[in-house]
């Protein structure tokens, strides 16, 4: 049976290009970055050139660029960071009820050591309104933080508008680009940013590394304590086969993987909305990543349908890869006003640049299937699949 995967939002395999570049540094080029014997000194040489690399693909200088483990620990570190430092002039944080669990979570421990938090709304297609930042930044504000492609419904946020109001008001502004780093053009001058975090295994890379840019001038504290590495923001000895993937990654990332992308979303968007009845399509139908289409099914269970795709050797998402434990519904669609049954009947499919057209006409063609024997098997079925 043919496996088909369509969960790139979740994670993405390596490229083999990737792998290889990595190779070298897990054995022949194996040396600490921080030692001056030669060997040593590949490694340092390595990652400095790594770090040129993803700056340049944000328009960012080489030393903005500090290397992490991960979006997670990128979004932990941007926002204790400058909450920390900054506790003198203001302990107003924004952020919107759509982000990742991990911005989320972060902030609500922030409420526990005395910060204050605004959770903005959006609208129903996922859209935080640029005006309902303005209107909440305070005298207090001191950081907002908005994802840019949402990670469950594809949204994509105007970071730039919103930027644009920070830097007016003089507060620091971060945003989590880990699902739209190569699929969306960023440019952290353009786009007013003083925080940008990203990562590799998004992009096909490896997992286990990513980078916050930090804008020259920020004030922010280390969070993690050390040996003083990354210029004393972030200790630990660094991950150099991973951060030589991440990138490699972002140097063999091209707009035609992302024209490719963006065909077989709109197909999958377009046949699944047309053929299968009570189906309708979750976040912004324009402003939209290139890879996702997530949908709700009248009537049906996602978790269900999930697992029924499965057995076909498709593989998709019921929201966010880093909540699929939880039997919650999304936060993500609650906050865009959905029912709790609607909630759970919506799954997210990812494309990538491996999938075929092949690939989504026979996922639509099991998608309708089973979607039909579950509302026959539904206590409340009758509805048609056309």
């Amino acid at each position: 049976m043919k496996r088909i995967y369509l969960d790139h939002a979740a994670t993405t395999p390596v490229d083999d290009r990737v792998l290889k570049a990595m190779q070298p540094y897990l054995c022949e080029r194996f040396g600490n970055a921080s030692s001056i014997h030669r060997i040593g000194q590949e490694a340092k040489e390595a990652l400095e050139k790594s770090r040129q690399i993803i700056a340049d693909k944000i328009n960012a200088h080489p030393s903005e660029i500090v290397f992490t483990s991960g979006g997670t620990e990128s979004n932990n570190f941007a926002l204790k960071g400058v909450a920390f430092s900054n506790r003198d002039k203001g302990r107003h944080i924004i952020t919107t009820r759509v982000e990742h669990d991990c911005v989320l979570n972060s902030c609500r421990w922030l409420e526990t050591q005395g910060f204050k938090v605004t959770y903005l709304g959006v609208d129903e297609n996922g859209m935080v309104r640029p005006d309902d930042i303005r209107q909440a930044i305070t005298k207090d504000t001191l950081a907002v933080s908005v994802i840019h492609g949402n990670n469950e419904v594809g949204t994509i946020a105007p970071i730039r508008e919103i930027g644009k109001i920070c830097r007016e008001k003089g507060v620091y502004f971060h945003t989590d680009a880990c699902q739209s780093f190569t699929k969306v053009p960023i440019d952290v001058e353009k786009d007013y940013l003083d925080m940008l975090t990203i990562n590799a295994h998004k992009i096909y890379g490896p997992k286990g590394v990513g980078a916050l840019y930090i804008k020259k001038g920020t004030t922010i504290d280390a969070w993690q304590h050390g040996g003083g590495h990354e210029r004393n923001l972030r200790s630990g000895t660094e991950n150099i086969p991973g951060i030589v993937g991440f990138a490699k990654a972002v140097e063999i990332a091209c707009k035609s993987d992302v024209v490719q992308m963006t065909e077989f979303r709109d197909i999958l968007i377009t046949r699944v909305l047309s053929e299968i009845a009570d189906s309708s399509l979750r976040g912004h139908p324009a402003h939209r990543l290139c890879n996702n289409a997530t949908f709700s099914f009248s009537g049906i269970e996602g978790e269900s349908l999930l697992l029924r795709l499965d057995m076909h050797g498709i593989a998709c998402s019921t929201g966010s890869a880093c909540s699929s434990h939880t039997l919650e519904p999304s936060h993500v669609l609650m906050a865009m006003g959905l029912s709790h049954e609607d909630a759970h009947s919506s799954l997210r499919f990812s494309v990538g640049k491996e999938n075929t057209a092949e690939d989504i006409e026979h996922t639509v063609d099991m998608l309708k299937k089973e979607v039909g024997l579950l509302r026959k098997m539904s206590p409340v079925g009758g509805m048609d699949v056309q």
